[in-house]
């Protein structure tokens, strides 16, 4: 253990709502800080060189990225823990911001790059997004204006998604390594943000008929199914009525 690096454990309080759609969420947790006795008459530095080392890199200890911390030392009191090289416990309160993007929530973006097969977006200006062509509705047509490349809503043609714009997407999956975002465009709350703030009772409507048209579509073809199935069962039906008459003819002649 290098002298000077500061190693945390942590006991979870409590997790505020995410801020906005950028899937950050405010954590305020219970730490301790182990200090090599040499940095003793510099508790504060270290402990803040320590939680700078945690930004921007995925933590598992708290299930996130950290973003920004407030520490609060609790007691300038400390516990000498025994051992071959013995450290200093202390103790603090701290609140991180933690961007913790998980599947099937929102989050928003900027556009940085269009294509025909994609949308590449960054968020926070540190993590990336993108959008592949499989998850790009089909009401968003491509085209390319004055130079331009630009997704266009066949339905809406105020609903623009190009260079510069905020979308607002679902998460697919998080890839915690490179801190990179695989996003959805296919649900009806997705899009440009603004648009999609601007007209809420439109999308929402479009949301409703579409799940309405999904649960048709699931019923009509539970019936399908049951009809093929009633179908398939008929020719035995009535090889047994034919099996049972013989039979019954049998014994009347006997």
């Amino acid at each position: 253990m290098k002298i000077g690096r500061v190693p945390l454990t942590h006991d979870k309080l409590k997790v505020k709502a995410p801020l906005g759609g950028m899937g950050a969420q405010e954590q305020s947790t219970n730490l301790v800080v182990y200090l090599h006795p040499s940095i003793a008459n510099c508790v504060n530095d270290s402990i803040l060189r320590e939680l700078s080392s945690l930004l921007f890199t995925y933590n598992e200890t708290f299930d996130g990225v950290v973003l920004a911390y407030d520490p609060n030392v609790r007691s300038n009191l400390a516990k000498i823990l025994p051992g071959i090289h013995p450290y200093l416990g202390v103790r603090l309160k701290a609140k991180l911001l933690l961007f913790s993007p998980k599947p099937n929530k929102l989050l928003e973006g900027e556009v940085v790059k269009i294509s025909r097969q994609s949308i590449h977006a960054v968020i926070l200006g540190f993590s990336s997004a993108v959008m592949a062509d499989e998850d790009i509705r089909d009401e968003f047509k491509y085209k390319v204006k004055h130079g331009k490349e630009v997704f266009v809503s066949r339905h809406h043609k105020k609903h623009k998604i190009k260079v510069g714009t905020i979308i607002r997407f679902l998460v697919k999956s998080f890839d915690e390594e490179i801190l990179h975002v695989s996003g959805s465009l296919v649900a009806a709350n997705t899009g440009c943000a603004r648009w999609l703030d601007t007209n809420l009772e439109e999308w929402s409507q479009a949301d409703s008929t579409t799940r309405k048209r999904k649960d048709r579509d699931e019923k009509e073809q539970k019936t399908a199914d049951d009809k093929l199935m009633a179908s398939r069962d008929m020719p035995s039906l009535k090889k047994d009525d034919r099996i049972k008459k013989l039979k019954k003819k049998r014994k009347e002649h006997t």
